[in-house]
């Protein structure tokens, strides 16, 4: 399809994990050629919780180029066509001294929790955010399921950040539980919806956002319901695909706007 064909008013958002891509796997051929399908119908644009290495490691090294956006760090490190728009720092708007707190404490409580297995990296710091993970993101992928079972059962990353939500009520800040191994901390107002600020200004009459942890609590939840996007909750990669499929490449271009 050529290039002209592509409708520059409509956005599709798409989350990583759960939604592109297994968890914390890399995208399959298939997805790299419908994502590159879609790209030649509407703008496209990924936008999730982990950093930019993880991000390419999962969608490929050259993703700033395969899509319109890649917002990592859900949208505190940008890129818009290729080219680094802006970076947010956590440490600076936090401070020193509540981040160390927030850290110390959170050291203390994970010294507390039993688990079948522990291994390592259980704080990551980001630029606009800190991850937290109770059995460590050094984990095998064996390891990773074991937990997220467990997780499912006895609760423990929303025991963790309910804790967390009282002992730091009124710092101004959020926790948002994604993927199956940890959840992320950031201030108030830099979820998922942080990118929309960026995406509005290209001046988008429509924004189609794909995400599989949309309910409250989940990290896709508030971009999910904002009035800016029209939410799709998705199972798999293979749902989004289809949900596309049936959106974009039948209709598209019959649409007069």
């Amino acid at each position: 399809m050529a290039g002209s064909s592509v409708d520059p008013t409509t956005l599709c958002l798409f989350d990583v994990d759960g939604t592109l891509t297994a968890a914390r796997q890399k995208a399959t051929p298939d997805m790299h050629q419908f994502l590159s399908e879609l790209r030649r119908r509407v703008r496209v644009g990924v936008v999730g919780g982990s950093d930019l290495d993880k991000i390419k490691e999962q969608l490929g090294d050259d993703v700033i180029d395969r899509v319109d956006y890649v917002f990592a760090e859900n949208g505190l490190v940008a890129y818009r066509y290729g080219q680094l728009h802006s970076v947010q720092n956590i440490q600076a708007y936090m401070g020193e001294e509540v981040l160390q707190d927030f850290i110390n404490f959170c050291l203390n409580y994970l010294s507390k929790i039993k688990l079948p297995k522990k291994r390592g990296t259980f704080i990551e710091f980001r630029n606009g955010m800190l991850n937290v993970s109770p059995i460590g993101r050094s984990c095998s992928q064996e390891e990773r399921i074991e937990f997220f079972e467990l997780d499912k059962k006895e609760k423990i990353r929303e025991k963790f950040v309910s804790v967390l939500k009282e002992e730091f009520a009124g710092k101004g800040l959020a926790f948002s539980i994604g993927g199956q191994i940890s959840f992320d901390v950031f201030p108030e107002g830099w979820d998922k919806r942080y990118c929309l600020g960026i995406v509005e200004k290209d001046s988008y009459q429509r924004i189609h956002f794909f995400g599989d942890k949309t309910m409250p609590g989940g990290n896709d939840y508030e971009i999910f319901v904002d009035p800016r996007t029209i939410g799709h909750e998705v199972r798999s990669p293979e749902d989004t695909q289809r949900i596309c499929k049936e959106l974009f490449f039948n209709a598209i271009q019959n649409e007069v706007h």
